[in-house]
């Protein structure tokens, strides 16, 4: 794996008055950017080197996750009181910034701490925070999200996997008032490595999409049944799987919020699951720029550098142009909304504007790397491969056209 060192190098013209690709940003402070080198450090020492490993065998091991909680990746934002830093979006996004820039989609360690831990930190009551938040804060506990189905993708009127409740049914524990659970979820991240799983399930099929309610399910539970990871075109370390649920009880203290009231809390995390998509796709187009300009630099073809095309310098000029303006526009979306204050339509058009200029980016630079750009071996070759997804989760970008067109 020769191409997974930083790129530093590469964010300046060797010989031409060092002159910087990125203007400064202004959203982060001197203890942010002493954050974002334990970051940088942790994935260089822990994760960099076993990578390759782990994308052969489709997951990363278990013990990365406590290693990671004790370097504080997993508990940016969780509150002090359960083992968090309580730090805020803007740590979170140096977090997933680090993470696209050094090239991993594996462990998918911003699923489990940017989109599950807020549903628990906002909605969980104080028996459940206690339960779970200090274990998915140090690593212990592996969470994940189960709301895609096999016949109807994320569509939550079509959800088919019920939950009845049957009171008066006593389990093996003697434990009463429970949920029974049937049905399938597919496209699972952490859905093999997982312990705890945020699930939707229809409680109420007459309200449709309202009739959904989200539980709080321990993987071990019987009746919870995973598949073998899925192969995917990218994001290999990253295990995926098919969840299957055969008459499973779940604990009516497990419902996190209210009963039907899954719609509602799932539309609360839009905005944040959205930025978290885009805010890996800038950061993964400065790196892809900053990769092939220093490849094109080395790299000769017909007695000359592969920079010194006018093709080449054109089109880089005009990626370098269009990233520094979606990063001017990304981080005034990650401090809006690390102050509370993005909306739905803004973190729309940051994932929808993001991750069209990280294809055209990743596309581009891949071209530019010539035969070996389509080599695994490469850093570019595995961005490419992993972006592609990011056009499709948190909601399509067909999807995305639609929310914004109906504000319009």
């Amino acid at each position: 794996m020769p191409d997974t060192g930083s790129a530093a190098t590469a964010h300046t013209r060797p010989g031409e008055g060092a002159m910087p690709l990125w203007l400064p940003r202004e959203i982060f402070d001197f203890e942010h950017e002493i954050f974002r080198e334990s970051v940088k450090r942790f994935l260089a020492a822990e994760v960099l080197p076993h990578y390759a490993k782990w994308e052969e065998a489709g997951q990363a091991p278990r013990e990365i996750w406590a290693k990671a909680g004790a370097a504080g990746l997993l508990g940016t934002s969780i509150p002090a009181q359960y083992g968090g830093a309580e730090a805020g979006f803007l740590y979170d996004a140096i977090v997933i910034e680090e993470l696209a820039s050094a090239g991993v989609s594996g462990p998918a360690f911003d699923l489990h701490s940017y989109i599950v831990a807020p549903f628990l930190i906002k909605f969980a009551s104080d028996a459940q925070k206690k339960r779970w938040l200090p274990g998915m804060a140090d690593g212990s506990i592996i969470a994940s999200i189960a709301m895609t189905e096999p016949d109807s993708g994320s569509d939550l009127q079509a959800v088919r996997t019920s939950a009845v409740r049957a009171r008066g049914t006593r389990d093996r524990d003697g434990n009463g008032d429970h949920y029974i659970v049937n049905g399938s979820k597919t496209f699972i991240t952490n859905g093999i490595v997982g312990d705890l799983c945020l699930l939707v399930a229809k409680t109420d099929p007459a309200l449709g999409a309202r009739g959904v309610s989200l539980l709080l399910v321990e993987t071990a539970t019987p009746g919870y049944q995973k598949s073998k990871s899925l192969k995917k075109i990218g994001n290999k370390a990253q295990d995926t799987a098919v969840l299957y649920f055969d008459d499973m009880r779940v604990p009516l203290d497990n419902l996190l919020g209210g009963e039907n009231e899954g719609w509602r809390l799932l539309m609360s995390g839009l905005v944040q699951e959205r930025l978290i998509v885009a805010v890996r796709a800038v950061a993964t187009c400065e790196t892809a720029l900053a990769h092939t300009i220093a490849y094109a630099k080395e790299r000769k073809a017909f007695g000359q550098r592969v920079f010194d095309f006018q093709n080449t310098r054109f089109t880089l000029a005009e990626l370098v142009t269009e990233v520094q303006v979606a990063r001017h526009f990304m981080d005034r979306c990650i401090k809006r909304h690390a102050d509370g204050q993005c909306d739905m339509r803004t973190a729309a058009m940051a994932k929808l504007s993001t991750t069209e200029l990280q294809q055209k980016v990743l596309d581009a630079c891949l071209q530019l790397h010539g035969g070996n750009g389509y080599m695994w071996e490469y850093w570019i070759a595995r961005a490419w491969a992993d972006a592609r997804v990011h056009r499709i989760y948190a909601g399509t970008n067909e999807i995305m056209k639609e929310l914004i067109g109906r504000t319009l």
